[in-house]
């Protein structure tokens, strides 16, 4: 997670890379005795490559792997040197707007390929649809251009044009189009629902510059319609700014409360701490979890656990309690730096060591929709005490109060799903594509759509066409995965965050675990308690409901 928006600027900064083994340079000279030496050396060895070398090199590329060899190793994987383009990606995540045409894009079958347009943007008005392939800009070809050096062209200035061309499927000819860029807002809440019962749903993607803003918006608006309990949706979740975790977190919280505690090996201490009183005491509210919620995710979702202001339902967090500072360097390029950790108010680290413990379908079980889940061990893990006196869990992420799995497969489905994995970049490829035609060989398309024996054969038609290993029996065994993840991305293309959404809520058993506890509870002490949590606050498992369905309206 950045640490807010500003960024530090060092007085010097000065590198050292050392390749495996150490380098042995000059004679009776200690390589940490002088940092100038340091330096001289480095350039000492480039130039020697550059003129000595048995075949031509980049010096560029030289100086570039050093740099990251550097970073390397400090063995952190959330510090990074970012090259321009990457740090301009992670401003437009961070800050929630920039100039451009308004498409997500990606690299699909070697073409810059539309994901979707994103709604009310120029891209959108103009009819580019997902599966659209961008082949020319401003006349010049950009067939096996990378996605980034596309998406460079399409950004800009607001209310300047940019010329592009495309291929559509099953249309001859190239379409033009000609498009006035503008402001792109980012969305950090695609939409928000209410269930039946007075039950808001609230999803969050990102923290970036907005997300508090938005949340409020939305919960204003529910509340409005009759909302008497929350959902925040949390899951995959990456997390973004501190200080909109930070932000958020102030909503629900009495003023004063803490939040946040960072720590730095060379900074004072620095507390944060809730400014006002909470919008909207006395309210059920839960919080949705799973692997993916990391970050700032987690300082919200460990602040409102810690004051009992929040259920958890899902399953253990990402665990990333680290924070990161963004210094500039040279080049236009951004030195993404680890330099502290932050702790939730019980004093709990969620940092998960080692970082090579990560969840991966190897190590967990694999659920209907393909993701890995892993009951947490709670073996030797610090305990920690809420404000009501339970007891809560540091290191590993987050365990939230109620670990709810998803539904998971039987024997052979496993089997057959894990083929599926061993094939993951072929298999959405081929997905998105399907789903393109799927929709366009659809016109009346309904939301009730259901996956039949012929769109089935069709898709692995579409998998053989591209010389991917799969049987259709194996798609056969795996067909409720199959079936989930071809329905979610035609339902995505068709209608958006929202429609994919409800078209799959009756089957979240996390979601509707959620419903049928906030149903029930009139206050925030009615719904732990309903969660039957025993004194010692161990997380408990809890299923779905018996075929109770939550339906949106």
């Amino acid at each position: 997670m950045s640490k807010g928006k500003t960024v530090a600027v060092p007085a010097v900064i000065a590198v050292l890379a050392v390749a495996s083994g150490g380098w042995l340079l000059q004679r009776n000279v200690g390589l940490g005795a002088n940092l100038y030496v340091q330096v001289r050396v480095l350039e000492e060895v480039v130039n020697r490559i550059e003129r000595h070398f048995v075949d031509e090199v980049d010096v560029e590329q030289l100086y570039d792997a050093a740099l990251e060899g550097v970073v390397q190793s400090l063995n952190d994987p959330n510090s990074a040197l970012l090259q321009a383009p990457d740090w301009e990606d992670m401003q437009i995540r961070t800050s929630g707007e920039y100039g451009g045409v308004g498409l997500e894009v990606a690299s699909r079958d070697g073409f810059v390929t539309v994901l979707a347009p994103v709604p009310g943007t120029p891209g959108y008005r103009a009819g580019l649809r997902p599966g659209d392939r961008i082949v020319e800009v401003e006349g010049e070809s950009v067939v096996g251009w990378t996605t980034d050096q596309v998406a460079q062209l399409l950004r800009g200035e607001p209310g300047t044009s940019v010329r592009m061309g495309v291929r559509r499927h099953a249309v001859d000819h190239l379409i033009p189009y000609e498009i006035t860029r503008a402001v792109i807002q980012l969305s950090a809440v695609p939409f928000a629902l209410l269930f039946e019962g007075g039950v808001g749903y609230v999803p969050i993607e990102i923290f970036n510059g907005t997300t508090s803003s938005e949340v409020s918006a939305k919960v204003d608006s529910l509340v409005g319609d009759g909302m008497e309990s929350l959902i925040l949706d949390l899951r995959r979740n990456r997390g973004g700014l501190l200080l909109e975790g930070v932000g958020l977190s102030d909503m629900f919280l009495d003023a004063g409360s803490s939040i946040v505690e960072v720590r730095g090996r060379t900074s004072a201490v620095e507390h944060y701490r809730a400014g006002t009183d909470q919008e909207y005491p006395g309210m059920p509210v839960v919080v949705l979890v799973d692997y993916r919620s990391a970050s700032a995710s987690e300082i919200f979702a460990g602040a409102l656990q810690d004051h009992d202001r929040a259920l958890l339902i899902g399953a253990p967090t990402f665990g990333k309690g680290s924070v990161q500072s963004l210094f500039p360097v040279s080049a236009g390029r951004v030195l993404k730096l680890t330099t502290a950790r932050w702790f939730t108010p019980s004093g709990r680290s969620i940092q998960k060591e080692p970082r090579e413990q990560l969840l991966t379908t190897e190590n967990g079980v694999i659920t209907r929709r393909g993701e890995a889940v892993q009951y947490p061990d709670l073996v030797d893990r610090p305990r920690f005490n809420s404000a009501g006196g339970r007891v809560l869990y540091g290191g590993g992420g987050i365990v939230p109060d109620l670990w709810v799995l998803q539904d998971t497969l039987t024997v052979l489905e496993d089997e057959a799903v894990r083929k599926i994995i061993a094939v993951e970049n072929q298999f959405l490829q081929a997905m998105h594509t399907w789903a393109v035609r799927y929709r366009q060989e659809h016109p009346g398309l309904e939301p009730g759509f259901v996956i039949t024996d012929q769109d089935l054969a069709g898709f692995h038609a579409l998998l053989v066409e591209r010389e991917v290993e799969m049987t259709l029996e194996n798609l056969r065994q795996a067909r409720r995965t199959v079936e989930y993840l071809l329905g979610s991305e035609v339902a995505l293309q068709a209608w958006e965050d929202r429609g994919r959404f409800v078209r799959y809520a009756a089957l979240d058993t996390q979601l509707q675990r959620a419903i049928e506890l906030l149903l029930a509870a009139r206050n925030p002490e009615d719904l732990f308690r309903l969660a039957g949590l025993p004194s010692e606050g161990s997380p408990q498992v809890g299923g779905g409901l018996g075929g109770r369905d939550g339906s949106p309206r």
